[in-house]
């Protein structure tokens, strides 16, 4: 589904070059949940910036479903990140003034495809997440997890290929953060999702498939959870940041 080889990325300021991404390669397969994790500056942010092709990496290559992204011009570019992808923000960036199911059709009305086929699918979308009681009340109606699960639902709107989800659980306490990451999990399970999440929080990785970790710019490790119990692999997840910590 996704492929990311050798990717480096720098940054100018001044006369200094900070180089982030130093040849950082991974793959996330079709139907998988993989978080990346690391300390601040190891790169994870500028990694889903590329990804999501809001900046031009330096060299390497991104590939979504064998469509290599930097060879795509401005416009063909923007068909990606409307319709092969979708975008779950820590900030849920919903709109104030429209309502769950409105935020939720948001993309289709962008695109001026709202119709009755996309309200019944936003109104699915709304019992698969259980936000259907709340889907006429507005964002400052709604708790911090709702808000989330229907930035979820809305990232699922245009079927992408591919939900890029940054810090989805940073604001979040830790019964709305298990809502929203069951709700990843149900996008998964009913809708055949792809999930690619960064996150500095092992509780919500440690129901993803498989953990990237990056320092300095480069993978780390990659622990794949397999058939552990989700506590074993929190358990693992924070062994492995405490040795890297120790290094």
């Amino acid at each position: 589904m996704l492929s990311v080889q050798d990717l480096h990325k720098s940054y100018q300021v001044g006369k200094t070059t900070y180089e982030v991404l130093k040849g950082v390669s991974l793959a996330v397969n079709e139907g998988e949940f993989v978080a990346v994790m690391g300390p601040s500056g190891s790169g994870k942010t500028t990694l889903l910036n590329c990804i999501s092709c809001y900046i031009p990496a330096d060299s390497g290559s991104i590939t979504l479903r064998g469509e290599e992204l930097a060879r795509l011009d401005e416009d063909a570019l923007a068909q990606v990140r409307n319709r092969k992808l979708g975008f779950v923000f820590q900030d849920f960036l919903l709109l104030d003034g429209l309502t769950v199911r409105e935020n939720i059709l948001l993309p289709r009305i962008i695109a001026g495809q709202a119709g009755r086929d996309m309200e019944n699918e936003a109104d699915s979308l709304c019992d698969v997440f259980g936000i259907t009681a709340i889907k006429n009340k507005y964002p400052a109606e709604i708790s911090g997890g709702e808000k989330q699960r229907t930035a979820v639902a809305r990232a699922l709107i245009n079927h992408p290929l591919l939900i890029l989800a940054d810090e989805p659980t940073g604001n979040l306490d830790s019964k709305s953060s298990r809502a929203v990451i069951d709700s990843f999990a149900q996008a998964r399970q009913a809708l055949g999702a792809t999930i690619f999440m960064v996150t500095h929080d092992s509780f919500a990785a440690s129901f993803c498939d498989r953990v990237v970790i990056l320092r300095d710019g480069v993978v780390w490790r990659v622990l794949a959870r397999a058939d552990k119990a989700r506590g074993a692999f929190q358990d693992e997840l924070l062994d492995a940041i405490r040795e890297m910590s120790a290094e």
